[in-house]
């Protein structure tokens, strides 16, 4: 059985090598997503806004591929400060709630590759069937 593997292009025009999604079979696997704007633009030192942008982000890149937030599976949230973890949970409950939650990994991490960068979301999430 082979399985195709649709790419899914970058949210931004300006990104590294790589997809914003790669979906194979029933799951879409989701790159690291942070809170830049469409022009390239982050919010510096705003963790809510910089949270916030990178849902916008992730719900275009999951709708392109046939799913969305409900339908995340896994979540991998990197951030860069301990002191925003508190407020994630709060934000992360309203964005993917009510329970059940996707299973989570959150790591406070020492950098990620832009420093204005205060978090990062990757996720694995299941394509919906027709209703």
């Amino acid at each position: 059985m082979s399985s195709t593997i649709d790419y899914f292009a970058p949210v931004r025009a300006k990104t590294p090598p790589l997809s914003s999604a790669t979906r194979v079979g029933n799951l879409v696997f989701v790159s690291g997503t942070p809170g830049y704007h469409d022009d390239g633009r982050i919010d510096e030192d705003d963790f809510a806004a910089q949270f916030d942008q990178a849902l916008v982000n992730l719900r275009a890149i999951l709708a392109e591929a046939g799913s969305s937030l409900r339908g995340i599976a896994k979540a991998n949230v990197l951030l860069t400060r301990a002191q925003d973890v508190a407020e994630m949970n709060v934000r992360y409950a309203l964005a993917f709630g009510p329970a059940p939650f996707p299973a989570r990994t959150t790591c406070v991490v020492a950098a990620l590759p832009d420093p204005r960068m205060l978090i990062e979301i990757e996720c694995v999430a299941v394509v919906e069937a027709p209703v």
